[in-house]
């Protein structure tokens, strides 16, 4: 049975696998969702405000450390494609699978802020202006407008990447492209990147950016 350890995007917390994690259970796996430091509900300002990209993956390696986890399948959904790509260079081996789900894949440098389009990283900005370090949650589709969402470290979407080639060498990589928002997705570039790198698997799913609550059998099914 697989070992699953689930990021999820910006704004979002643990409760965005909720429909899939049971699924996953039902089928004898073992799975972890995360919520990321600063997107907790009990997080001070001082919390959110330093926490960045190697928080972030820090949380994910200190999760495999204290779990004992030596064989585990990352999955990221957008933002968290940074981080299980941080975590995944670091973990000294102990990542057999990385899922990109409709997520970024950077390159050693790559921030998200950098791989993103001009009307998210617009976003971010008039997000952020508020407090200079939060980023308030979009209230328009594909995000919804779920009240659990947490405004989201501005650092942690500006840090570039640094990546030593680790990552690389996992054994499984798949990027998974949500087809359902063309008119506004920032991965289509991305797709066809990964499709020309023998190293990926590249798959198309018919929904838009969160597949999990729209179409959790299908996930569960894909990462299965």
């Amino acid at each position: 049975m697989t070992t699953f350890v689930l990021v999820p995007g910006a704004w979002h917390g643990s409760w965005t696998f909720e429909s899939v994690v049971p699924l996953l259970e039902r089928a004898g796996h073992t799975v972890h969702a995360l919520t990321l430091t600063g997107l907790r509900p009990d997080d001070d300002d001082v919390t959110v405000a330093s926490a960045n990209l190697d928080t972030h993956a820090d949380d994910v390696v200190s999760l495999l450390d204290r779990a004992s986890i030596t064989e585990a399948t990352l999955v990221g959904h957008s933002y968290g494609g940074m981080v299980i790509s941080a975590a995944a260079d670091r973990a000294g081996g102990r990542v057999s699978r990385l899922v990109h789900l409709d997520a970024y894949v950077p390159r050693d440098g790559d921030s998200c802020w950098s791989l993103t389009t001009e009307a998210y990283r617009q976003s971010f900005v008039a997000g952020a202006a508020g407090t200079g370090h939060a980023v308030s949650p979009p209230y328009r589709a594909p995000h919804g407008g779920d009240p659990r969402r947490r405004p989201h470290p501005l650092a942690s979407l500006v840090q570039t990447i640094r990546l030593t080639g680790a990552v690389d060498r996992v054994p499984r990589r798949d990027f998974v492209y949500c087809s359902g928002w063309e008119d506004s997705t920032p991965f289509a570039g991305l797709r066809a990147r990964l499709r020309a790198d023998p190293g990926w698997r590249v798959h198309d799913l018919p929904t838009a950016h969160n597949a999990m609550r729209e179409a959790p059998g299908a996930v569960a099914e894909f990462l299965t």
